[in-house]
């Protein structure tokens, strides 16, 4: 199935798939192009069955859930539905899966998510990123606002983000490149790794696992680190006066149990960093 819908301003993208993939190409200028291709005879008539259709500025792609069963084809054979969407870059997308991954290439405006073990990779985001998920991994290279995931066992990974995070999951680590602003992440056994920190407040709360924070250069910090049975350490220089430099105050408050503490120094950013911050 194939479809091409004209498009005034900026339009939204919602789709609906319990298994397959998912493909969106934010490159694609005045109109949102939706194929959909399926891999077996029962997908094949969930294909013909499906909504596909532009309700405003919203595209919906709708494809009925999949009935449930198991053949010993099912081992050797490529299942579910493939889902293939060009759109203008900064679309708004909103994607609600069983097992479906999701890949976005090119900047998108903003991502709603729900997923149960579904990957999702994006490479830009615009906006915000909310996703929810019970086991699938998430990979966002850049988000120019802010991210909140809840996972219960999927890992997340985040590039560079600009606004405000917040992530909560069990067993998954997480990775985080550049921080510009808030940051909560609280694991039960993840570890955490926070590459590097500029400003506001960061609390990261682990049970079991360890937590790595890097501190921008030429940013002033407090800290707060306690661990039970783990070992704490840091790169920076301890005192109890106030710093005299002029650069951004980062609050850190990093607590475990038996998971390890260290706080680094990270590089200070760079002229393309500091470019990006102040015109996100």
């Amino acid at each position: 199935m194939q479809k091409t819908f004209e498009i005034q301003g900026t339009p939204e993208v919602e789709i609906r798939l319990n298994s397959g993939d998912i493909q969106v190409d934010a490159t694609l200028d005045g109109r949102v192009e939706v194929e959909l291709i399926a891999h077996d005879d029962e997908a094949q008539q969930l294909v013909d069955g499906a909504r596909v259709e532009l309700q405003g500025s919203r595209v919906l792609i709708d494809a009925p859930q999949k009935r449930s069963g198991f053949s010993l084809g099912n081992l050797f054979s490529r299942q579910g539905i493939s889902c293939r969407v060009r759109c203008p870059e900064g679309s708004l997308l909103t994607t609600r899966t069983r097992s479906a991954d999701l890949l976005v290439r090119g900047a998108i405006g903003g991502m709603n998510i729900a997923t149960a073990s579904g990957d999702v990779e994006a490479d830009r985001v615009l906006g915000g990123v909310n996703v929810k998920s019970a086991s699938g991994d998430v990979n966002v290279r850049d988000v120019a606002g802010g991210v909140n995931v809840q996972s219960a066992s999927g890992d997340t990974e985040l590039g560079a983000v600009r606004g405000s995070i917040n992530i909560n999951t069990a067993s998954g680590d997480v990775r985080i490149g550049s921080a510009d602003d808030n940051v909560t992440v609280s694991t039960v056994s993840g570890d955490q790794e926070h590459g590097a920190v500029m400003r506001g407040n960061v609390s990261a709360h682990s049970v079991s696992g360890d937590v790595r924070i890097g501190v921008r250069r030429g940013s002033k910090v407090f800290l707060d680190c306690s661990t039970v049975s783990g070992d704490t350490s840091s790169e920076l220089e301890v005192s109890p006066e106030a710093p005299a430099t002029d650069g951004p105050l980062v609050e850190i408050r990093a607590k475990t149990v038996s998971g390890d503490i260290r706080i680094a120094r990270a590089p200070a950013p760079t002229v393309n960093e500091e470019h990006q911050e102040v015109h996100a």
